[in-house]
């Protein structure tokens, strides 16, 4: 049964943009549900049996050997039994996702405006993402002018300039030292001498605005990626450039997850449908946004596509917008605006492929322009997938729903999240499951470093986390992905992701130590801005990554054993107070932080400051790693109840007072007895071992909802410091 304000979303706002009758897609709705309710418990149940199964080989075996642990979890089926050799045969990719190489945004699709800004985040301005980041340094010795700084503004055109060169370089030339282009045959372009060169390679030169002989901007192509010239001898840049260049625009996020998942707060139906709505107004081109800046009112809609020459001045256009994949949630929870025919709430995950797929059958029939994808695909993103059962269970649920919404077989693809121990280490069998409709691998150290404490939180103590992330097993997981993703032909098919830069505001760290994902032959990478989509896009320019691809094959795979190798303290890591007392205090503020803003705020994803007053992009996946790892020492008496409450109660006042400035925050440390946020937080720590795999969902929805019951008069005003005032139904 369909809760009613979803039946009237669908009928009213969604149906009528498409041929399906109404009354037969409910009917066969209802029916879907209840195919795939009971087998997404079943799975759920295997979780959980697995989980206990391997709790008490531990408790069993203190001091087992790593054979015999690979033998226990290939009896348990924990480890899948090996597959033959094969390659993918995933077709109608768009080349955003098979052929290019180039920076992934994800973003929160309840917020309008964000999901508006990394859809629109295709294309960049070089010189704005330089000019307002720390990859810049100014003189120490002399204070930025307010406003535009010319001597800041002349090492960032030097700094493009620099670019260019390495990109798209000249024939014994600069960039620097041009005068003037023109589209003669090709690029030409007269230098400060007099003469004329053009580009090394003449293919890279890709078209044109303007007129050939005094064009207002160049395009440029370089690794696949774009480049654009804006030449402008008014602009504000321009007026004083000796080729009159007033931007170098870059090709940048060329793809963008639309979550559902992490970074989303959507507890009950209200915040579900505003979800649903935003991926209605991406895929019809309708979605805006309102907001206050500075005073001024200013609305945020899609970019339009945008329109060039080609080098024989035939009229083309390119795409002005990311290529949006959904990240849909993953199977543990339920949802309000459905219910089984035994009346139980639906599993929200099956909701989410339906809405999602019949919302994209809309753009694949869009004749208004802003159709997403250009090969008749519907991208999902399917997160916290244990092994190939589960992948190899959501591809019939994506099969059912392709018949559902009268779409061609394999239209939904499927982007598979290597976040979970069982996936990583069955990686190659759970690409073959969905080897007809596989578009996506990637790696993500958080929720992956949570899973891996969780399944062996009775083998012992782990490291502090930065240890975690040194040990052979995370470098086992990272080689893997990419290894076994070519040798199963995701090259040329699939994207072979890597994970999140966490520090918006940290740019040239990002420049120095993001490198390396293309190195490692990785076709895409999370970043947290569109500025940091921007900066990391040069790394594609600077890295030919099917270069790196090519070498890669040549390697054998990681050993699984690495990969299963538990990364615990020993004696040689013994840790001292001191070391213990910082790393629960890095923890217990990231938990706060995060978990005050979820909890009475409904914000899934933000920039939350770490205890250095570090700015962190913090989402339900670093809340995961960080409740899990103090759980963790708490059960191996590396720390006590009491050391952590003092600690929390310390480190809330600290979040307090880096929320001051917010008018609405409610603090805390006034009295923590009364403070939803506070008790979620503790519930999350002290109950971790009853949240299925150290999920927080559960705890997080159930606390959001007594936090919203409470506004408006429904609860009953009571605070519940160790669990909810009700069960937890996905439990």
């Amino acid at each position: 049964m369909i809760h009613p304000d979803l039946r009237r979303f669908i009928e009213d706002d969604v149906l009528p943009l498409t041929a399906l009758s109404g009354e037969t897609f409910f009917r066969e709705f209802d029916s879907l549900i209840d195919t795939f309710a009971a087998p997404t418990a079943s799975h759920l149940a295997k979780r959980a049996q697995l989980q206990a199964q391997i709790d008490d080989w531990y408790l069993g075996n203190p001091d087992f050997d790593q054979s015999a642990y690979e033998s226990f979890l290939r009896e348990i089926g924990y480890l899948a039994p090996d597959c033959d050799d094969f390659a993918i045969t995933t077709d109608g990719v768009d080349a955003e996702v098979a052929s290019l190489a180039g920076p992934q945004l994800v973003v929160p699709l309840k917020n309008a405006r964000f999901a508006l800004n990394a859809a629109n985040a295709r294309w960049g301005s070089l010189f704005d993402a330089l000019y307002g980041s720390d990859v810049i340094t100014d003189d120490p010795t002399k204070a930025r002018l307010p406003g535009y700084d010319p001597a800041r503004g002349a090492k960032v055109i030097a700094y493009a300039r620099d670019f260019l060169d390495s990109a798209t370089p000249l024939i014994d030339a600069s960039h620097s030292q041009v005068v003037a282009y023109r589209v003669d045959e090709g690029l030409v372009a007269r230098l400060t001498n007099g003469n004329d060169t053009t580009l090394i390679t003449p293919s890279q030169f890709a078209g044109y605005r303007g007129e050939s002989n005094d064009p207002s901007a160049l395009l440029l192509r370089h690794h696949g990626l774009h480049i654009e010239l804006v030449i402008d001898r008014q602009g504000k840049i321009g007026l004083d450039d000796c080729a009159g260049i007033d931007d170098v625009i870059l090709e940048a996020a060329l793809t963008t997850i639309m979550d559902c998942e992490d970074s989303v707060a959507a507890v009950d139906a209200e915040d579900k449908l505003d979800v649903y709505r935003n991926w209605l107004g991406l895929m019809t081109g309708t979605l805006s946004a309102h907001f206050d800046k500075a005073g001024t009112q200013l609305t945020r809609s899609l970019n339009s596509d945008r329109e060039y020459l080609d080098p024989q001045g035939q009229a083309f256009s390119l795409s002005g917008r990311s290529l949006l994949f959904n990240r849909n949630v993953g199977l543990l929870m339920t949802t309000e605006l459905a219910h089984d025919a035994a009346g139980n709430e639906a599993p929200e995950h099956i909701l989410d492929a339906v809405l999602t797929a019949l919302i994209g059958s809309i753009d694949l029939n869009s004749s208004n322009g802003y159709a997403n994808s250009s090969t008749g695909s519907v991208y999902i993103v399917k997160p916290k997938l244990h092994g190939p059962e589960e992948v190899a269970f959501t591809c019939e649920l994506f099969a059912c729903v392709e018949r559902l919404t009268h779409l061609p077989v394999n239209t939904l693809k499927l982007g598979i999240m290597d976040e979970e121990r069982r996936t990583s280490a069955n990686l190659k069998q759970c690409i073959s499951a969905a080897r007809e409709r596989l578009v996506f691998i990637n790696t993500g150290f958080l929720d992956r470093t949570g899973d891996e404490i969780f399944t062996s939180m009775r083998a012992g103590a782990f490291p502090p986390k930065a240890d975690i992330k040194e040990r052979e097993w995370i470098q086992a997981y990272e080689r893997r992905n990419v290894e076994i993703g070519l040798a199963c032909g995701l090259r040329g098919r699939a994207q072979i992701g890597k994970g999140m830069w966490a520090m918006p505001d940290e740019m040239a760290a990002m420049m120095t130590a993001k490198i390396a994902h293309p190195r490692a032959g990785a076709t895409t990478a999370w970043v947290p801005s569109p500025t940091a989509a921007v900066l990391h896009a040069l790394h594609y320019h600077a890295v030919n990554v099917d270069e790196a691809q090519e070498a890669i094959l040549a390697r054998p795979s990681a050993p699984l054993s690495d990969l299963l190798t538990i990364p615990l303290l020993t004696q040689s890591t013994a840790l001292s107070a001191t070391e213990i007392e910082r790393e629960l205090e890095n923890n217990i503020q990231g938990i706060l932080g995060y978990v005050v803003r979820w909890v009475e705020a409904g914000i899934g994803c933000s920039k939350v400051p770490d205890i250095h007053d570090v700015g962190l992009m913090e989402d339900r996946a670093t809340l995961r790693i960080s409740a899990v790892h103090v759980a963790n020492w708490l059960r191996h008496g590396i720390t006590d109840d009491s050391q952590v409450l003092k600690i929390m109660q310390r480190m809330a006042r600290v979040v307090d007072a880096q929320n001051a400035a917010d008018p609405v925050y409610s603090p805390m440390a006034a009295s923590f007895d009364q403070s939803i946020g506070f008790a979620a937080a503790k519930a999350l720590i002290f109950d971790n071992a009853s949240l299925p795999n150290g999920y927080t969902e559960p705890l997080l929805h159930s606390y959001r909802k007594e936090y919203k019951r409470n506004l408006t008069g429904e609860g009953d005003g009571r605070l519940h410091p160790h669990g909810p005032s009700r069960p937890f139904t996905a439990l």
